[in-house]
Parts: C-alpha cells; structure tokens; sequence
C-alpha cells in the first residue's frame, strides 16, 4: 500500500474533526437503494459517524458504487437482528431517540434541541415508521410544509433533518474542535489512512 500523502491525511484529519460520535440515523427497512445512497452522503456531509440498519421485511438494497458516491467507506455501518437489540444500543449511547411522524402528538423539527445525543429513525418510503418503533421513541417529529405536497421523499427528509441539527451543533461550537478523545481521533484516522 501507497504512504498516504501530506494532503490527503491533512484532509481524512479535517474531516474527522468534525464528524459528530453522537448523531446517528436509523434506516427502518428502506428499500430504494437511490434512496439508501443519498441518505449515506448526506451522513457524511453532515458529520454522521455512523449508521444504524434495522432491516426486519425488508431486504438491504444493493447500493452500487457509482451511486453510493463511496460515502458508505466513510460512515460506519451497525446491523440490528431486533428492535431490542437496536434500542438498547441506542439507550447505552444515552441517545434521545426521535422517529419521524405526522401523527399529533409529532413537533416540528426545531422543537428538537440536536445538540443532545440524538438518534432519528426513518422509515420505509410506503409506509413510515413502524408502530413498533415509534412507540418505543422518545418522541416524533415532522418537517413544516407550506405547499401542496406535504411529505418529502425519505432521502431529502434526512437531509432536511441533518442539516437542522448541523446548524444547531454549529452555534453550539460542536464543529469547531474533535469531538473524539485524542487516542481514539488516533485510532479513526489510521483506520481511514488505509481505505
């Protein structure tokens, strides 16, 4: 393997510097690989370290590389076989756990303060969130809508959804040193030197 140039560590240390351990998403059985692609890159705009995968009727997609954009090599990847199992990762985190929703009890996205811990759940492009998995979350939230349309498809929903909580992390300062103790900010970029 290649030494890793100057430049490119300079960059893989930016980047890691602002990735944000205590943002995640969650992909409930989506199953449009397009979809699945763009949410990874906006992960991986948007400073997400990692990916939660709870596929229980649903295949995962076969993302190709050319659509995946590689953002899949940058953010990490966690299989959940149960909605236990998934739950109790996320709780060890001490995440606030969101789903996406319409129903009332659901707030508008900025009622959510993102600077906590925070875990969002999206779900499948027919049908949402399953009850199983709403009920189980701390609460729900919506994105306001002022046209006639009023859902987003699930990729921009993300990316809607991130980019709220990029801006909140921003004026808290939460981009502006590594979030990552210096021996695991380490560990991380010797990881990706060898991707």
């Amino acid at each position: 393997m290649k030494e890793p140039t100057e430049r490119r560590r300079a960059r893989l240390e930016q980047v890691l510097a602002h990735r944000q351990p205590d943002l995640t998403l969650v992909l409930a059985n989506i199953h449009d690989p397009h979809n699945v692609s763009a949410i990874y890159r906006s992960c991986d705009a948007f400073g997400v370290e990692r990916v939660h995968l709870y596929y229980t009727d649903t295949p995962f997609p076969t993302l190709g590389r050319k659509t995946s954009a590689s953002a899949r090599k940058w953010v990490d990847t966690v299989r959940h076989k149960d909605k236990a199992e998934l739950f109790a990762a996320l709780r060890a985190a001490n995440m606030q756990i969101l789903a996406t929703d319409c129903t009332p009890t659901a707030k508008p996205l900025r009622h959510w303060d993102f600077t906590r811990p925070t875990a969002i759940i999206m779900g499948n492009e027919h049908s949402g969130v399953a009850d199983e998995l709403a009920r189980e979350a701390d609460g729900e939230l919506y994105i306001p809508m002022h046209g006639m349309i009023q859902s987003f498809n699930v990729s921009v929903a993300a990316a809607v959804i991130l980019a709220e909580a990029a801006r909140q992390r921003e004026e808290a300062g939460f981009y502006n040193a590594p979030r990552y103790a210096p021996d695991d900010l380490r560990q991380r970029l010797d990881l990706w030197l060898q991707k």
